[in-house]
């Protein structure tokens, strides 16, 4: 039995926090000895379609580009804005139960009502310990339509994002906003709807029931699935409860699944219970490989129940609405869409921190018939290079591939198409455009404020097609603040006769700036004094560093004992200019001694520039 330990959920210690587009499609190894000959896979029976909706691939956020991590309790670097755990009923978190990781929509209500003498703590959004691919900070992280109710004593913990909910709110919540709105689950009400259909279709296409590409036996302490070797599909039938006679663990093993293929598990029957050991945390088990690419579709049960102590992995469907699921295993490794109600809990006896881990999932499942959209929207994301915040006011226009040739064109004979008018980015940093399938790119005519555009300014391709349309496509783009060019002048103080270096002058640096000839320092308008003064050292140097391009002058205000000032003090004007900046500008000035008993208040000196 494997017990949580990395971390206790809701641990603030080890919840580290960071911040392209990419949607994470990872390929499958085989799980059984290759095919006879070399003989590739059957392109037959691939599928056609993703769950409805836009559920189940990552959405960005910021999406893992080479695949969703094993389980571990380290810094968030990526970040998922996708569903993970859909509930059309209730809600209900009971016993020692911890987290649930990733977006979180209820139709009905959120209830937390943890055992007594247990952490009273329950996650949302974001784990101790799982795959630490969050929601965006500030995005809605849990999502009713009912309320959401913590028992006395107990936290619902969201910190980084939003409780939006559409009854009442009692109790602890600790979020960055907690957001009372009626219509809070209307946008996800349908979704309820089409996951029943698409449950029943990828089962019962017809009515009837969907024909299998492999077996499932159940012998030897274990479920075995055994597929065809070569379909893109792999369809199993199972209408049996996974578990011994007794009730006790048993083993799901999977063979002959080809690379890359999706696996649809039709559970059938009106109350089911799969209770195994099967799953690791270490992504060891090919069990966990297929985790991406695995639908466990419950079509007809009014009751399904997951125990054991393994790490389930694959995604969840349920159904039909009048459902009640419960889970009891220490994590489900995938997406959790039920259309009835959910009671997260713990077994009577064991140990607690059950938890739902968010992984997305990338299958192509069974065309049931459904039209895709005929336009999606694609998105630029507009954000500072240092800091990841949102950045209003760069402009953007939205070009489309058309002409035939391979990347952007804006000019010329035949140039791409420019799709609208130039969209600028506002307090959310996006520009979005609702267009139809095709390729695309964004290209930005003009930064923000105080920030240099980039160079190329062009961005993509962005590639909207039916298949993605209802999520969209989007690219992040990260500006650099403008950091104005700057020199710098040197003072070298030297003996006229001798030419060594002279400590102790004194320098005043003045910036051209009212545009009249020579220095001025005084009157209504004179020029402007840079800093302050610089009295020379050992080396007999004074520099003035960080200068803005212009024409300056050096004026000497007092001079090393023994000498005596030159008869014009002002130096200059000296131009500091980007040819000059990196090596600076030198001036370089002498002083005669003077009288022995005179120091510095003869004239006998002629300095100046040489």
């Amino acid at each position: 039995m494997f017990r949580l330990s990395l971390a206790r959920p809701g641990a603030r210690s080890l919840r580290p926090l960071l911040t392209a587009t990419v949607l994470s499609v990872a390929a499958l190894p085989a799980t059984a000895t290759a095919l006879p000959g070399g003989q590739a896979p059957s392109q037959a029976a691939l599928a056609a379609a993703p769950l409805p909706g836009g559920l189940g691939p990552c959405v960005p956020g910021h999406c893992p580009p080479d695949g969703y991590p094993p389980i571990h309790n380290g810094p968030i670097r990526f970040r998922d804005n996708g569903i993970n755990v859909y509930v059309g009923g209730d809600f209900h978190v009971r016993e020692k139960a911890a987290e649930a990781e990733g977006r979180v929509v209820v139709l009905g209500n959120f209830d937390q009502n943890k055992a007594s003498g247990v952490s009273g703590i329950y996650n949302v959004g974001e784990a101790g310990v799982g795959s630490r691919v969050a929601p965006p900070v500030g995005a809605d992280w849990l999502t009713t339509g009912g309320n959401v109710t913590v028992a006395t004593g107990q936290r619902l913990l969201a910190e980084q994002g939003v409780v939006r909910h559409a009854g009442s709110a009692t109790g602890t919540i600790l979020s960055q906003r907690t957001v009372h709105d009626p219509d809070a689950a209307k946008p996800y009400t349908a979704l309820r709807g089409q996951l029943t259909d698409a449950s029943k279709c990828y089962a019962h296409p017809g009515g009837g029931t969907r024909t299998p590409t492999g077996t499932a036996v159940h012998a030897g302490g274990e479920t075995l699935f055994t597929g065809d070797g070569t379909s893109m599909l792999q369809v199993f039938n199972v209408d049996f409860d996974m578990q011994s006679a007794t009730g006790g663990q048993e083993g799901i093993r999977f063979a002959r699944i080809p690379a890359g293929a999706t696996v649809l598990v039709n559970v059938l029957g009106t109350s089911r219970t799969i209770t195994t050991y099967s799953g690791t945390i270490d992504d060891s088990s090919p069990f966990n490989q297929l985790r991406s690419r695995l639908l466990w579709n419950f079509p007809d049960a009014t009751s399904v129940g997951f125990k054991g102590t393994g790490q389930f992995q694959g995604s969840v469907l349920i159904g039909n609405q009048a459902s009640r699921a419960t889970v009891e295993v220490p994590g489900i490794n995938g997406r959790f869409f039920t259309t009835g109600s959910l009671t997260h809990t713990s077994p009577p006896s064991g140990g607690g921190g059950q938890e739902f881990h968010n992984y997305a999932f990338d299958g192509n499942l069974p065309d049931c018939g459904s039209t895709p959209p005929t336009e999606g929207e694609v998105k630029v994301l507009k954000t500072d290079q240092a800091t990841g915040r949102p950045l209003a006011g760069a402009v953007f226009e939205l070009w489309e591939e058309t002409n035939g040739t391979a990347g952007l064109q804006t000019s010329g004979s035949n140039p791409d198409t420019r799709r609208g008018t130039p969209c600028t980015t506002d307090g959310s940093g996006a520009c979005t455009r609702k267009v139809a399938p095709g390729t695309y790119y964004w290209v930005e005519t003009r930064a923000p404020e105080g920030y240099d555009l980039p160079s190329p300014a062009h961005f993509g391709p962005l590639v909207l097609t039916g298949a993605n349309a209802s999520q969209g496509v989007s690219v992040t783009v990260a500006d650099h603040r403008h950091v104005e060019p700057k020199g710098s002048l040197t003072v070298d103080k030297t003996d006229a006769e001798t030419g060594r270096p002279l400590a102790g002058a004194v320098f005043r640096l003045w910036h051209e700036t009212n545009g009249t000839p020579g220095l001025q320092t005084s009157g209504n308008t004179p020029d402007t004094p840079v800093g302050p003064g610089c009295a020379t050292g050992n080396t007999g140097r004074c520099v003035f560093s960080d200068l803005p391009f212009g024409s300056y002058y050096v004026q000497e205000t007092a001079v090393p004992e023994g000498y005596v000032l030159p008869e014009n003090r002002v130096s200059g004007p000296h131009e500091v200019t980007a040819a000059n900046a990196s090596r600076g500008v030198t001036v370089k000035l002498t002083n005669k001694r003077g009288e022995p008993d005179k120091g510095g208040k003869g004239k006998g000196g002629k300095g100046g520039p040489r």
